[in-house]
């Protein structure tokens, strides 16, 4: 019984996974990330068909029921039609430890060593509104020890330890530019948690521009902009995501303007993370501007294809159970590299498949369950183009890869060809074989099956066919790349 449970929550995890991806489409990556990407999949009762989704504070679950439920509702049918019935709800196992609060009704300006927000991160549990709806947990997953550095990182990594650390940093603000799904997020996180282990009286805010947003407009329209305006004075460290989500309100930016220059004054530290410089933000008042852009601007650049392999054999030391060969790790890191929560996604979802079916982790694997992230990351690369190298590689002339010529010399490089098509491109077998002299999808199929095997057994061969890929790849385009950890 307690494997059918386990093996059901599986599903139930993947099938999650695809309808938040296809809800992520649908609203767009920063509402997704603020309020779908927390959910946690709760108890599922078969007999009534119920599926509960747990929410870490009332203010989300609230939040989401509001103006998500009848869409979440409508894809879990969809995905599985004997859910019948979505509960959101607040998760009850919560943790309350660290917490992270915005003071109390009684005394919103204790002082800042005050034993009794010891370690605490919640945000407020006072009636006001500002802040005080819920709790806004710190991912516990996200700390600098699991934070993978390489070149393109390491700056924003140790400014950010710094910014955590005992001693008093030598700027502030920390300003954090990276592109979706570099790392913003997990340092803003990490720094979190360092920051109370450094300083455990510390009064401490995780929110997204967003989150400032609603919050602020609520205290406006309930005339409580005098609470709110002391409880984010009240802060020892303030992390704000998103900060690109606050442009063209003139009213937040002047409150967020003013909340700076209190914190700063006040010796504080103040971290915020965007997706563009600040210079790039569009409609921001230039005194918000020179604001965000005083401190140290640390630059998260795409992750590299050494950091890509460093962050997936990190990611394999969690799953000690499931063996995965090196050339998926090299298949993967090669071919997702738009950015690591891509790169770490797709690896989640090929192990959980695996572990699933019974099946082993194999390149085959890996192709047919990753086929949309392969897709999205590798569209780029023409059948013309990886034909064109494969005949300089081989030293055969272009015209071979349609010709019916049976030598060796000819077919081995033709079924290279092939399999570098199926793995660099998304062309289906048919079109693959339409562009090597309309040869039918068995032979595509037999060709990349063989050539796939023969990396297996002859390491030579293998090392041979990897360095036609980083060829191609390396022809096609400086890999934005190489130059991430996930948000």
């Amino acid at each position: 019984m307690d494997e059918l449970r386990r093996e059901e929550a599986l599903y139930l995890d993947l099938e999650w996974a695809d309808i938040s991806k296809g809800l992520r489409k649908d609203l767009g990556p920063e509402i997704h990330g603020q309020w779908i990407k927390p959910i946690q999949l709760g108890n599922y009762h078969p007999e009534s068909g119920t599926l509960d989704l747990y929410l870490p504070t009332e203010f989300s679950a609230n939040w989401v029921q509001d103006r998500f439920a009848d869409r979440l509702s409508l894809a879990w049918k969809i995905a599985r039609p004997d859910v019948r019935r979505v509960r959101i709800l607040v998760n009850p196992g919560r943790k309350q430890l660290p917490e992270l609060r915005l003071g109390n009704a009684g005394n919103p300006r204790r002082p800042a060593n005050d034993s009794a927000a010891a370690g605490d991160l919640r945000i407020g549990a006072t009636g006001s509104g500002a802040f005080g709806a819920g709790i806004a947990e710190v991912d516990t997953s996200q700390t600098f020890a699991n934070f993978v550095t390489g070149a393109s990182n390491v700056l924003a990594a140790n400014a950010a330890q710094l910014m955590a650390a005992v001693a008093t940093p030598q700027f502030s603000p920390l300003y954090l530019k990276g592109a979706t799904g570099q790392g913003k997020t997990h340092l803003l996180h990490a720094i979190g948690h360092a920051y109370l282990s450094a300083h455990p009286h510390a009064r401490t805010l995780y929110c997204s521009a967003e989150r400032f947003m609603v919050e602020f407009v609520q205290a406006l329209r309930q005339n409580q902009m005098i609470e709110f305006k002391s409880r984010m004075r009240d802060f020892d460290l303030l992390l704000l995501d998103d900060i690109q989500f606050i442009i063209g309100k003139a009213s937040a930016q002047e409150e967020l303007l003013y909340t700076i220059d209190w914190l700063l004054q006040e010796g504080k530290r103040l971290v915020f993370a965007a997706d563009r410089a600040p210079q790039a933000l569009d409609g921001v008042e230039p005194r918000l501007l020179s604001r965000l852009s005083m401190g140290l601007v640390a630059d998260i650049q795409s992750a590299d294809i050494e950091l890509r392999r460093s962050i997936l054999e990190s990611r394999l030391t969690r799953f000690a159970s499931v063996s995965v060969p090196a050339e998926v790790i090299e298949f993967l890191a090669r071919t997702i590299n738009r950015n690591v929560r891509e790169l770490v996604g797709g690896f989640n979802k090929l192990i959980a498949y695996a572990q699933l079916t019974g099946q082993a982790v194999s390149l085959k694997l890996a192709e047919e369950q990753l086929t949309e992230i392969l897709s999205a990351n590798r569209g780029r690369i023409t059948i013309d183009e990886i034909q064109r190298t494969v005949c300089q590689f081989y030293h055969i002339d272009k015209t071979e890869m349609s010709s019916n010529r049976r030598a060796r010399a000819v077919v081995r490089p033709r079924q290279v060809a092939m399999y570098l098509s199926k793995v660099l491109t998304p062309r289906s077998y048919p079109e693959i074989g339409r562009k090597f002299g309309g040869r039918d999808h068995s032979s595509v199929i037999h060709a990349v099956r063989l050539i796939e095997e023969l990396c297996t057994r002859d390491p030579g061969f293998g090392q041979e066919v990897r360095s036609l890929l980083s060829l191609i790849e390396g022809r096609h385009w400086d890999d934005p790349s190489e130059n991430s950890t996930g948000s």
